[in-house]
């Protein structure tokens, strides 16, 4: 997947727009960001071209706000947190759309930079509305795509504005198809798949294609329970998909008739409530009793998974092993970034497939210690499945960026 990134193209004197992820988490009362990872992660990018001389119109969504203007979701925390990370002003547009918008836009001097306000303060960004799309594209004269974690929306900010501008990736965007890409067509064997969350029917076109992939798949977290209730244990009071069974079936028959390890965990923590003060008690999966829940692995199985994980050259992994949100029910997902830093340190390449996964990463400090924790989560989980994520596809190929385009080229100013 040889995608044309900001690098491929002329930027000195151009006024870019930019898709950026700056949809943070937030302080309920006085809407202060309170983790400003998506912001660093778009650092580099945005840094780049302020250096090659452009002028940066950013945009982004926040929150659900349902297409209606809610000042609960305005994008200032945001425009004042990036102004502090950049170390030079960022200017707020009123709208994202409109004659007033365009005039700031137009007025951007190199170097500059302006966030426009909530993309989804209107319906059409959802409906990648055509006319929607193309006001947005007046804004700029070249697109940036640098948030991977909504390039599976076809929206007009992510997919529609790439019809009326040339498109190119940022650098978040080139890493993640670069590490998710390689670990997917040419990866280093073996190649060991983790998958945990909650339910099985999250997952099941994930794991076909990761039995497929992989030399070795290994299963934890509530969806566990599903394929052990399809071997025919009792799972008390524990998330089961019921009308799921057959395709847990399924699916471990294809790992065994591939001949591909498929590896369930042979021991569990279980409580008698699902609650964080719920007292964690161990046991084996073919002894949970009436009442009882599910809610992480044991130490055996840490065990067992990093017997597995010892010669692996690639690992990748998306979904807690438990109730990651509750300390007495995160240890074995804890445990499991333990072992993945020690693989990385071993020379393995080590992939996180972003969401809840990789906010146990971050909570653990050990996003740096890994070889690549992905800012999408479902945008990471449909690539792993194999689907063309519209906001990708949009971008031009390396080789069809016209020459007027790229640097040295007649089009630079």
């Amino acid at each position: 997947m040889d995608k044309a990134t900001v690098r491929d193209v002329a930027l000195r004197g151009k006024r870019v727009l930019e898709r950026v992820d700056f949809n943070v988490p937030q302080d309920q009362d006085t809407g202060a960001v309170t983790d400003d990872t998506r912001i660093r992660a778009s650092l580099p990018t945005i840094r780049y071209l302020l250096d090659q001389g452009a002028a940066l119109v950013l945009m982004s969504h926040l929150g659900r706000p349902k297409g209606q203007v809610n000042p609960k979701y305005s994008l200032r925390p945001v425009a004042e947190r990036l102004s502090e990370l950049l170390g030079r002003p960022v200017a707020l547009a009123p709208d994202c759309v409109g004659p007033e918008v365009e005039a700031m836009a137009r007025a951007l001097q190199p170097g500059q930079v302006l966030l426009l306000e909530n993309l989804r303060f209107h319906p059409e960004e959802e409906a990648n509305d055509p006319a929607f799309a193309r006001q947005l594209a007046a804004l700029g004269e070249i697109y940036v795509n640098d948030a991977f974690g909504t390039a599976h929306r076809a929206h007009a900010s992510t997919e529609g504005v790439a019809h009326d501008l040339p498109a190119v990736a940022g650098f978040l965007m080139e890493k993640e198809l670069t590490f998710l890409g390689s670990a997917l067509e040419t990866p280093e064997r073996p190649l060991v798949a983790i998958s945990g969350g909650a339910k099985v029917s999250d997952k099941i076109a994930t794991l076909d294609r990761l039995i497929d992939l992989a030399d070795a798949v290994l299963i934890g977290g509530g969806m566990a329970n599903t394929f052990f209730k399809a071997r025919g244990l009792f799972m008390g009071d524990s998330l089961v998909e019921d009308d799921k069974l057959d395709e847990a079936r399924r699916l471990m028959a294809k790992a065994e008739a591939a001949g591909k390890r498929f590896v369930l965990p042979v021991d569990v923590a279980v409580g008698e409530k699902f609650a964080a003060d719920a007292e964690r008690t161990l046991t084996t999966p073919d002894a949970v009793h009436e009442g009882w829940r599910i809610m992480d692995v044991g130490p055996q199985t840490i065990l067992a998974f990093g017997e597995v994980l010892a010669d692996a050259r690639t690992i990748v992994w998306n979904g807690t092993l438990g109730v990651a949100e509750f300390p007495a029910f995160a240890q074995g997902t804890d445990a499991l970034v333990n072992l993945l830093v020690e693989r990385t340190e071993a020379g393995a390449i080590t992939i996180v497939g972003g969401g809840d996964s990789a906010a146990a990463v971050e909570k653990a400090g050990a996003a740096e210690k890994l070889t690549h924790v992905s800012t999408g989560g479902g945008a990471s989980m449909e690539f792993l499945e194999g689907r063309t994520l519209p906001g990708v596809a949009a971008l031009l190929d390396r080789a069809a960026v016209p020459e007027a385009l790229r640097p040295g080229g007649a089009g630079e100013a």
